[in-house]
């Protein structure tokens, strides 16, 4: 396949985020190819917009993609913020274990 037969889905600064949706796609049994990946590097020699990481899908695969990668930026995390019970630090939702004495989340 050549680069036509892709379309990209995905493209974010972050290749932690890119890779993470490309992982979700594949267990979606969706192929990807990633693309970009190390040319944060370029950012200044080259335009941002074509440094970022990509995720790029089959034509065929991309209202999948796209509904999948939407339904996962769209869920949050319902849980409230919480007190730690080994110090007392007030911590966000998404934090399992205390950044300041390392309890963890009762």
């Amino acid at each position: 396949m050549s680069d036509f037969d892709f379309v990209r889905v995905f493209a974010h600064s972050n290749p932690l985020l890119v890779s993470h949706m490309a992982n979700l796609l594949e267990a979606a049994g969706v192929p990807v190819e990633r693309r970009n990946l190390t040319l944060g590097g370029g950012v200044g020699e080259l335009p941002p917009g074509e440094c970022e990481p990509e995720v790029w899908v089959a034509p065929h695969n991309r209202p999948r993609a796209e509904t999948l990668i939407r339904e996962a930026l769209s869920e949050g995390d319902d849980r409230p913020a919480w007190t730690c019970p080994g110090c007392g630090e007030r911590l966000e939702a998404v934090f399992d274990t205390c950044w300041q004495c390392g309890s963890r989340r009762p």
